[in-house]
């Protein structure tokens, strides 16, 4: 691998690092906005079904870019990026409480009860969210892994689907179980969030099937990967050879 490679190689893991920090922070500040995303109203065990929160919309992506980080970057590399989402998760948390405290003049156009309406539920929902993301990804990339190992690198499907439709569940449980404890969102609402955000979630993680295939291909094509193999093994072996014609 040239030296132009593994620099685009580091230049690629940041935006991927930044598209998913993105995502996370954003479904945590907005996820008190509810919506339909079928068009007609149905119900189970006495839930209405199909009502999802707009978080939801960006938090999908950060399971698919894990899944891209774990196949082409290693298990580590996607690992540091979960943290770096925790750390970004906390610092906007931190921004939210202080902007809060501080009054509004009599001009401004956001007065401090609409902001405290809008962002008032945030530090509760980061908390949730965190401690519910904190599961989900590291099982995620956990179950991605074993998947991967035990296909030797095969059935990419396989392993990006089942680790996301695990995480995704635990996920969606774990965050509706803290913001009903919390209050946030009413235990009637509990079973019909949890069918419709589990189902959600499941249909995109099938969706994004494709995209991960047509990013990894692409990867693979360009960085001259093996399937399965990983860009961080491509350069220690390149480096060994080169070792081994040193010492020759």
């Amino acid at each position: 691998m040239t030296e132009q490679k593994k620099s685009h190689a580091e230049v690629i893991y940041l935006i991927l690092a930044a598209l998913f920090i993105a995502s996370l922070v954003t479904s945590n500040l907005i996820f008190q906005k509810f919506f339909y995303w079928y068009p007609f109203d149905a119900e189970i065990f006495g839930s209405k079904l199909f009502e999802v929160s707009v978080g939801l919309l960006p938090y999908p992506i950060t399971f698919l870019i894990t899944d891209i980080l774990s196949e082409i970057y290693g298990k580590r590399k996607a690992n540091q990026v979960v943290i770096a989402g925790i750390f970004a998760s906390f610092f906007s948390l931190a921004i939210i409480y202080v902007s809060k405290e501080v009054p509004a003049t009599p001009w401004s156009p956001v007065d401090d009860q609409t902001f405290v309406n809008v962002f008032g539920a945030a530090p509760l929902a980061v908390l949730a969210s965190m401690l519910a993301y904190l599961s989900a990804q590291f099982i995620d990339i956990r179950i991605y892994h074993f998947w991967k190992n035990l296909t030797k690198g095969k059935h990419l499907w396989l392993r990006n689907n089942f680790s996301t439709f695990s995480s995704q569940i635990v996920d969606t449980l774990t965050v509706l179980l803290l913001l009903c404890s919390f209050g946030i969102i009413s235990w009637d609402n509990f079973t019909g969030l949890l069918i419709s955000g589990v189902i959600f979630k499941i249909m995109i993680a099938a969706l994004d099937t494709p995209i991960l295939y047509l990013v990894v291909y692409a990867f693979r094509k360009y960085f001259g990967l093996k399937k399965g193999e990983e860009i961080h093994e491509k350069i220690m072996v390149e480096v060994k050879k080169e070792i081994n014609k040193i010492g020759n």
